[in-house]
């Protein structure tokens, strides 16, 4: 499958979980509440398909995947006959719309608890924590290959794309980051990443060469090229490297620099390796490329192993604790994001829209059903906080106007209502117009 159609059948995959999650939860408390639910349906426009259940509710999936909706009972959009006017939506009270509004973000909560229990209980595959070249900002904080990251600004992390996401998080307030490496002969020490040097408007693309921090890839061949000297001496894709001509090596790229060193000298090389447990020395002789006009190297044909070398996984039990911190911590972050975005601590440059979802389920999706999960759930929270926003459409918009009627002891006029929507439709679209804007320009 071609990244384009990739994208787009996870982001419908991811969609229509997230819709469909967030749907029922207004359709189950609206039953609940004794409302009579007309319509269920995933997406909105032309029914592509559809069906009455038994209960009379239609349900049915729009041919425009950007939401969902469920169409109830009311008797100010419809004439209402006498018998069903206990199940309209409009006279239900206010405690009871509330609790139908606030059931879809809280669904979605439900959701990201759920996905990340079953991501910690699955286990998510990484990538160990041991920093690789340095280079940029890295470089300049005194990184050395083969250090591992303990702890970020004060956190413990134990996978990489923990440590990633702490220095993103970082890199996008353009505030330092501090690292707690234990470096090869065991020591440890403090390193300031220096990111509020970093240029405010500089492309996100441009971003992490700048910091120029990578993890270390592990000394296990990939790939070996058929016909390659490699090939012609016997190594093969799993062999774990141990030294060239005698020297050390402690991951791919120190195998890499180590062989162009010594093949510089004489191309006839000396390999230890492991393989199924045993140590084998193998000669190997580099052939020399040009790989630029004037700039010739050594190599012998192979490329690192990328899997995963560490697993992120607690038992049944312990996963559910863990699964409610994490939404926690998705949950106050994405707040502090919106607030921040909204004082101008950040760009809005950041808001991503449907095609950056879809690029990044289908990244995730490659990955793994516990990638996948992860990042379902941490989705799940933002659509549960967007639609808990105090703006009109919205559940939060909603919620806010049944607290008013409360407090004022009547419902709001018709056309305070019909202004409401009116600026809750421009203030979304504004929204979907700028994170759609953002994804372009990525």
């Amino acid at each position: 499958m071609n990244e384009v159609l990739g994208s787009f059948w996870w982001y419908l995959v991811t969609i229509g979980v997230l819709v469909t999650f967030h749907e029922f939860g207004h359709f189950w408390v609206a039953r609940r509440c004794g409302v009579k639910v007309l319509k269920f349906s995933i997406g909105f426009g032309k029914s592509l398909w559809s069906r009455t259940g038994r209960d009379g509710t239609v349900y049915s999936i729009g041919a425009i995947p950007l939401g969902g909706y469920v169409s109830m009972l009311d008797e100010r959009v419809e004439d209402v006959p006498a018998e069903l006017r206990h199940m309209a939506h409009n006279n239900k009270n206010n405690f009871q719309k509330i609790l139908i509004a606030a059931a879809g973000p809280g669904f979605n909560f439900l959701l990201a608890v759920l996905a990340f229990w079953l991501m910690f209980a699955i286990g998510k595959p990484d990538h160990e924590p041991v920093l690789g070249r340095a280079e940029g900002l890295a470089a300049e904080a005194g990184v050395i290959a083969g250090s591992r990251v303990v702890a970020v600004n004060g956190e413990a992390y134990t996978t990489w794309s923990e440590v990633f996401g702490a220095v993103a998080e970082s890199s996008v307030y353009r505030r330092d980051a501090l690292l707690r490496v234990r470096q090869p002969d065991g020591s440890e020490q403090n390193l300031v990443l220096s990111l509020s040097r970093l240029p405010v408007d500089l492309p996100d693309r441009e971003l992490y060469e700048k910091i120029g921090l990578y993890r270390q890839l592990p000394a296990v061949l990939g790939t070996v090229v058929e016909g390659e000297p490699a090939a012609r001496a016997g190594l093969k894709p799993g062999d774990k490297l141990l030294a060239v001509n005698g020297q050390a090596v402690t991951g791919f790229e120190d195998f890499s620099q180590l062989l162009r060193k010594a093949a510089s000298l004489d191309p006839v090389l000396n390999l230890s390796l492991q393989r199924d447990g045993q140590i084998l020395d193998i000669a190997v002789t580099a052939r020399e490329v040009e790989v630029e006009p004037g700039v010739k190297v050594h190599r012998i044909g192979v490329g690192p192993a990328n899997g995963f070398d560490t697993l992120l996984r607690h038992d049944p039990i312990s996963a559910l604790p863990a699964a409610l911190r994490e939404t926690w911590t998705g949950t106050t972050k994405t707040l502090a994001f919106l607030r921040d975005m909204l004082i101008g601590a950040i760009s809005p440059k950041h808001l991503s829209g449907p095609i950056t979802i879809g690029r990044v389920a289908n990244a995730v999706a490659k990955e793994g059903l516990a990638w996948f999960l992860g990042f379902l759930a941490a989705v799940s929270i933002g659509i549960a906080i967007l639609n808990l926003l105090p703006i009109p459409i919205l559940d939060g918009g909603h919620i806010l106007s049944y607290l008013i009627e409360s407090l004022k002891g009547s419902p709001l006029s018709e056309r305070t209502v019909i202004v409401g929507q009116y600026l809750g439709l421009g203030m979304l679209a504004c929204l979907i117009g700028l994170a759609v804007f953002n994804d372009i320009l990525r």
